[in-house]
């Protein structure tokens, strides 16, 4: 072999051998990533609740005559319930008893001191007047310093709770109101992070207790590089029970 040929067949082997270095590299690299995602994925290390869209903007009036909007609620953890005003227990499937109880437990919440409004929506807007949503709050014995009971405009009511909230109700003609007992959780910013109802999660007390928590510990620890853990609990779906 001359040393033209010699060097012709280094300059060929070279470019292999180093490509396929490379190419070794890159998939063991790429399998340490997939075996860490499945493992992130299977163990759920960091666990959210899901960012489920945007909450409805509103301008509605209180127990007290006051207005109330979704702006004035900005930076507060919101749990909302839907409801007539003549709807009771256990004829109608409301869920204020429930919304009491949470009240009652919200020292359990911890919530790092981000505060919590409780706001029941009564969609029968024609009915609901601020005497008689005070009336429906002193009924359930509601703390109204932290719990607002809320409505409006008829034709503004099918688009916030309806369009908004994705809440079901139907006026029948005998005056009562058929509808999906329903509890929504939103976060300081806006955005709908639980939902509960017969075909989301279960309503249950210590479920929202905890999932206060699970909001706080992400407002706290979502920070710097622990931010990319939990947009990973975002992205791959590790949703809190």
């Amino acid at each position: 072999m001359t040393a033209q040929q010699t060097h012709a067949s280094e300059l060929k082997l070279f470019p292999d051998w180093k490509w396929k270095s490379w190419w070794t590299v890159l998939t063991g690299i790429m399998l340490l990533m997939m075996v860490g995602v499945i493992a992130f994925i299977v163990f759920q290390p960091i666990q959210v609740l899901p960012r489920i869209r945007l909450a409805p903007g509103f301008a509605l009036i209180d127990q007290n005559g006051q207005r109330l909007t979704n702006e004035d609620l900005r930076g507060r953890y919101v749990l909302y319930n839907f409801t007539y005003t003549d709807c009771r227990a256990p004829e109608c499937p409301q869920l204020d008893l429930l919304m009491r109880e949470v009240q009652q437990r919200l020292d359990e919440a911890q919530t790092d001191g981000t505060p919590v409004a409780l706001v029941t929506i009564a969609f029968d807007a024609e009915e609901a007047t601020p005497e008689k949503l005070r009336a429906y709050a002193q009924t359930l014995g509601a703390d109204t310093s932290n719990w607002h009971f809320i409505s409006g405009n008829p034709e503004r009511m099918k688009d916030i709770v309806g369009g908004g909230f994705e809440v079901y109700y139907e006026k029948l003609d005998n005056g009562e109101y058929k509808f999906t007992p329903t509890m929504i959780l939103v976060d300081g910013w806006g955005i709908v992070r639980a939902v509960y109802n017969a075909r989301a999660y279960e309503p249950d007390a210590d479920r929202i207790i905890r999932h206060l928590g699970i909001l706080a510990k992400e407002l706290r620890e979502s920070k710097g590089v622990a931010r990319l853990g939990y947009e990973a609990a975002h992205l791959f779906l590790c949703y809190a029970s």
